[in-house]
């Protein structure tokens, strides 16, 4: 168990990732002198450690980084002793290490932890509760999946007892985790690659769910089955929301207006208030409701908890507006499983409905292509025009049985319009100069992607 009251120096490898630039920022703030390194790829985190942490860190990798004074070596589960020269120059010089979901869970399971897990949602609702429970005086410490745009940074410092955090289930990370309270946003089966069967994708959630105190809170969207099926091995609390009106938070009187959507919600038969959303799609009004439902479980001021959404600009790589081309509106969004995808061109179409939608689409490791390629194919309906790129492997894979070749031909029995094109700068130079007035691109995936938007910004 590392103990963190004897530890002064600590080296992040993989320093750049959402959630490692999250606990760089909570740590630094702590005190702790921070060092790290990376690949020399830009992120949205590359701003956050140079501008707002002053954060000195190496750009490759290399073992001679790993100098003798280090206490503790904090790395990305991307890597190991196989793959990355410092990781096995930590080993052999036997410094301290410690995973990131050990470290974040080391961090969450000492203070009153709120965990946001689910496929999908996972960022934005955790970002809504952390900015809720912020406006509404709580002061609480939060670790986000990506840049929440009010805060130009993915983490608070609070110093309150509560802390929350979004949970991701790859990998195994749930198990590090001992939380108080829980927030269920979904559960369709993804990371193929870990998960062999949606049995066992399920199993992961039933396990978290279990562990949560009988005086806790579990709050889960009610308007599926899975995540019911799901809430049943929880032994506290449950809490639904969502639009069904069986629902103990319940969403009503749905409008969309002027591109902002309203909504009331209701307790039971109580009303909390009539809220408005500037981020489109209906998906972010059940995050919202969810973010309002755990906080309604700790008494939040109400007033407070309507301006903290209102005013909620979202987080990087969610529908984020990039800007224009020809006129074309540009959005970048984060977007990398059937239902997300379906989600946000709903969105887009309900948005922005006499605009001509083109998605471009950059599938995310060749398993999850793989095992999901009936349900991608089928995931376009609201676009009129798909251009799909190569398969981004990550870090993880180099190739599997699968090419985006096949996803195109799959994808045109259900759509007309739908071509592939290999790369990011091709992709680009051809939409050029056929983008205008009348478009809008989303260019969607959790690779490097985000480049067709920037690159082709004015």
């Amino acid at each position: 168990m590392i103990d963190l009251s004897k530890i002064k120096k600590i080296f992040f490898l993989g320093i750049k990732g959402s959630g490692m630039v999250a606990l760089v920022e909570i740590l630094g703030r702590r005190g702790f002198e921070i060092g790290g390194s990376d690949t020399t790829e830009k992120f949205f985190s590359d701003d956050i450690l140079k501008k707002r942490l002053s954060v000195k860190f190496f750009e490759g990798f290399d073992a001679d980084h790993i100098a003798g004074d280090i206490d503790l070596v904090v790395y990305s589960t991307a890597y190991n002793e196989k793959n990355n020269d410092e990781f096995k120059a930590a080993r052999f010089k036997n410094i301290p290490m410690i995973s990131y979901p050990e470290l974040l869970g080391l961090l969450f399971n000492q203070k009153y932890g709120i965990a946001v897990c689910g496929t999908h949602g996972k960022t934005t609702t955790t970002a809504m509760l952390a900015e809720i429970m912020k406006k509404a005086d709580f002061d609480p410490t939060a670790v986000v999946g990506s840049q929440v745009r009010q805060w130009h940074s993915s983490a608070l410092a609070g110093r309150s007892e509560f802390m929350i955090i979004e949970a991701d289930e790859y990998q195994g990370k749930l198990n590090f985790y001992h939380p108080q309270a829980v927030i269920l946003t979904s559960a369709d089966w993804d990371h193929p690659d870990f998960f062999k069967t949606y049995e066992e994708y399920k199993k992961t959630f039933e396990d978290f769910v279990a562990k949560i105190p009988r005086h806790g809170f579990l709050v889960v969207c009610g308007d599926n089955s899975e995540t019911l099926s799901i809430a049943k091995s929880a032994k506290c609390k449950v809490v639904t929301y969502g639009f069904g009106k069986d629902n103990t938070v319940k969403i009503k009187e749905y409008s969309l207006k002027n591109g902002k959507q309203y909504f009331e919600l209701w307790f039971n038969e109580k009303k909390l208030g009539d809220f408005e959303l500037e981020l489109p799609g209906k998906h972010n009004v059940l995050n919202a409701a969810g973010a309002v439902a755990m906080a309604h479980q700790f008494n939040a001021n109400l007033i407070k908890v309507r301006e903290a959404l209102s005013s909620f600009e979202g987080t990087s790589r969610r529908f984020e507006y990039i800007g224009k081309r020809n006129g074309a509106i540009l959005i970048d969004d984060y977007g990398h499983h059937p239902e997300e995808i379906k989600a946000t061109l709903r969105a887009a179409r309900e948005f922005f409905p006499k605009r001509k939608i083109w998605c471009v689409f950059h599938p995310h490791t060749f398993t999850r292509t793989k095992a999901l390629l009936s349900e991608f194919s089928q995931s376009f309906e609201d676009a009129d025009r798909v251009i799909i790129l190569d398969i981004y492997g990550s870090a993880r894979e180099v190739q599997g049985g699968v090419h985006s070749r096949d996803l195109v031909e799959k994808a045109k029995k259900y759509h007309h319009n739908v071509e592939y094109i290999p790369t990011i700068d091709e992709a680009v130079e051809y939409l050029s100069d056929k983008i205008g007035k009348d478009d809008l691109v989303i260019a969607m995936g959790a690779g490097n992607v985000w480049e067709v938007a920037e690159k082709l910004k004015e």
